[in-house]
């Protein structure tokens, strides 16, 4: 991501501008920040991801989204784009324009190295103050790990590492199973980074 110099951005000029631009951005304080550019592997994730739990959300009255559905996190005034999220029951806006969500229950990033230490950090941090989430998921591309943030209460977060293709983890929040080898089935590791737990048929 990269910042916009020189001229401070309010919510309104940025959401007129994020409206009818054809790159996505992030704000933050007064200043917007350009979305890079995914590779295939993290593309590959993101689609397995959605078309494994959409069929699964139907009947849960939950919705899925990847990459366009713009999140506003309203404590800390940050607008983002999760790779993923998930969001049950009655869906709340920011506005009538109806692209800018408030209540996610659950948010996967896909990391990244330009983005890995932020995902983590200051983003995760951003997230946390959000009322509705409930889970948070990281997802390597580069190997088998996931690293899934279950909230226990408003400052408590259970960490659940998983790294084994033969795991079968649970999204709590929608009571779903996953399994990690169906997410990386398509995903291909280079040969120095390869895990010892790579998906097979």
């Amino acid at each position: 991501m990269s910042a916009q110099p020189d001229f401070k951005w309010t919510p309104t000029t940025y959401l007129e501008f994020e409206r009818e631009s054809e790159v996505k951005h992030e704000y933050f304080q007064g200043e917007i920040f350009a979305m890079a550019g995914a590779s295939t592997n993290h593309n590959r994730l993101v689609t397995s991801i959605v078309h494994y739990l959409y069929p699964k959300l139907g009947k849960k009255g939950c919705d899925i989204f990847a990459n366009d559905m713009r999140v506003k996190v309203s404590q800390t005034g940050l607008y983002t784009y999760p790779d993923i999220l998930i969001a049950c029951g009655e869906l709340h806006y920011d506005d009538d324009q109806k692209d800018t969500l408030l209540n996610p229950l659950i948010i996967f990033e896909v990391l990244s190295p330009s983005t890995e230490s932020y995902d983590r950090g200051k983003k995760f941090e951003s997230y946390r103050t959000l009322d509705s989430l409930q889970e948070y998921l990281l997802i390597s591309q580069d190997k088998i790990h996931i690293e899934h943030y279950v909230r226990q209460s408003d400052k408590e977060w259970q960490f659940i590492d998983i790294t084994q293709s033969g795991d079968v983890f649970t999204l709590p929040s929608i009571a779903c199973e996953v399994s990690v080898k169906d997410i990386y089935e398509r995903v291909e590791f280079d040969t120095e980074s390869k895990s010892d737990e790579t998906p097979k048929d």
